[in-house]
């Protein structure tokens, strides 16, 4: 079955543009476009598309609010950020909304293509400049307390550094030579322990704890 994606963005050229882009995609079907969040969650509430794919900056209602009642309203549906816009309270904002990939607008076909299959899977895609934004904002913030880390075992406290480094389960399964079985309980257990929603938000907690450097 086709990949199905909502999009919105307030600028037409873009928007057309991303339209044009995603149409050519082998795999991907383009249901709705909107200018705004508002009309971005009517199109999404018609046709529950697997992914959003979303600007932050639009009018009425912003791609972090946006985000926010699409996860809140229709679970099922992922959402995707691509911004010219990498401010850090903005990226922050969407991330704790429930953005499962962030990306720039000067992402090529391909790339924007493999961030929404990703999130419709269920994992996370961060823009190489993006994540090390998210990761100076996150490791500006309050640290992690120590209870949160001694809550892990020592084979999860690994698994997360290599999370935090940028390897794939299989990759780490590979590195650490067990079974990608075993590596998805690891990342299951420590995501639970320490309240972590997906791999974004692994990545900054890694910091924030002095896990990752």
């Amino acid at each position: 079955m086709n990949l199905r994606v909502v999009l919105a963005d307030d600028q037409a050229v873009v928007r057309e543009g991303l339209v044009t882009l995603l149409g050519l995609l082998p795999g991907v079907e383009v249901v709705g476009a909107a200018a705004d969040g508002d009309a971005a969650l009517e199109l999404v509430a018609e046709h529950h598309p697997d992914v959003l794919l979303v600007d932050l900056r639009m009018p009425r209602r912003d791609g972090v609010s946006t985000t926010e009642a699409v996860r809140e309203r229709y679970p099922a549906t992922e959402v995707v950020v691509l911004t010219t816009y990498t401010d850090d309270e903005s990226l922050l904002g969407a991330l704790r909304a429930g953005a499962r990939g962030f990306l720039t607008k000067d992402a090529d076909a391909e790339t924007i293509a493999r961030a929404l299959r990703s999130a419709a899977a269920g994992q996370s895609t961060v823009d190489g400049e993006l994540q090390r934004r998210l990761v100076d904002a996150a490791t500006r913030r309050a640290p992690v307390r120590a209870a949160e880390v001694e809550g892990l075992t020592a084979r999860e406290i690994e698994v997360l550094r290599l999370i935090a480094a940028g390897l794939s389960n299989t990759e780490i399964a590979r590195q650490l030579v067990v079974s990608e079985a075993t590596v998805k309980t690891h990342v299951n257990h420590l995501f639970s322990k320490a309240g972590l929603r997906d791999r974004a938000q692994a990545v900054a907690f890694a910091y924030r704890a002095g896990i990752a450097d």
